[in-house]
């Protein structure tokens, strides 16, 4: 049981990003360097991260009860900062090398900057989800019985699904920050943040509840839709693909074959 566990919370959390790796980003070289530079800048930010918190933990001491976990929320906070300043670097990064190639080969097309936050958002999403996961994970293989001292005995699987959320969140959030970025509308950045604050704020809540999964996936749909009318969506357009009569889709279909 307890290797099914494993082996069904890891593809809950890391199936469909791993879907969309080997479907849209696995065949091109190019945008798995920027999928791996992505994950680095995350990780970068998670180094700053940890630095607060080992800064902040010798200057407190080992204090308990409240002290401790404000001090736990304001670690949290600073590293959603830093993650969201990362995003801004990394799109600057990618800025100027798109420049720089145009200028270099100005015949072949450069990558559209869209392509571009969608790849460094799944390694951002990805890279994060490794972290937040990587030690819960392991211990579902035992021993010992979840929800023997009155926690949820859904544990594991809330963590899965709430890993799941956050990666395609980072996606979604990567489509949405580098569109304002373009174009300049510096109050969507704001949006980002506050709903990355928001989501993991929820993570302080009684997992026994399973509000904070429930609430951190409608903010998931709500940001995806706004991110699929942020790349050039529409209701329209949706309706084609379901229907699979979008031309561009089936000839992209066809050439991919």
């Amino acid at each position: 049981m307890t290797l099914v566990m494993f082996f069904g919370c890891s593809f809950i959390a890391f199936g469909p990003a791993l879907a969309l790796y080997l479907f849209t980003i696995a065949t091109e070289p190019l945008r798995i360097i920027f999928l791996i530079v992505g994950a680095f800048f995350w990780l970068m930010s998670f180094l700053l991260s940890s630095l607060f918190w080992f800064i902040a933990r010798t200057i407190a001491g080992d204090q308990e009860g409240q002290a401790s976990r404000y001090l736990l929320i304001t670690g949290v906070l600073v590293s959603v900062f830093f993650q969201e300043l990362f995003r801004f670097a990394y799109y600057r990064l990618l800025k100027r090398a798109s420049e720089g190639l145009k200028i270099l080969n100005p015949e072949e097309a450069a990558p559209s900057m869209r392509l571009l936050a969608y790849v460094s958002g799944l390694g951002f999403g990805i890279m994060s989800g490794v972290f937040s996961f990587v030690n819960t994970l392991p211990n579902s293989l035992g021993p010992g019985t979840v929800g023997i001292h009155g926690d949820s005995p859904h544990f594991f699987l809330n963590s899965a699904f709430m890993t799941l959320v956050i990666i395609l969140l980072h996606l979604f959030w990567g489509v949405i920050f580098f569109d304002g970025c373009e174009k300049k509308k510096w109050h969507t950045l704001a949006l980002v943040l506050v709903t990355h604050l928001l989501v993991s704020a929820l993570t302080f809540l009684n997992s026994r509840s399973s509000v904070d999964l429930a609430s951190a996936y409608v903010i998931m749909v709500l940001t995806g839709v706004w991110a699929f009318f942020v790349s050039g969506g529409s209701c329209r357009s949706l309706k084609l693909c379901l229907l699979c009569q979008d031309k561009d889709f089936l000839l992209f279909s066809q050439r991919a074959r």
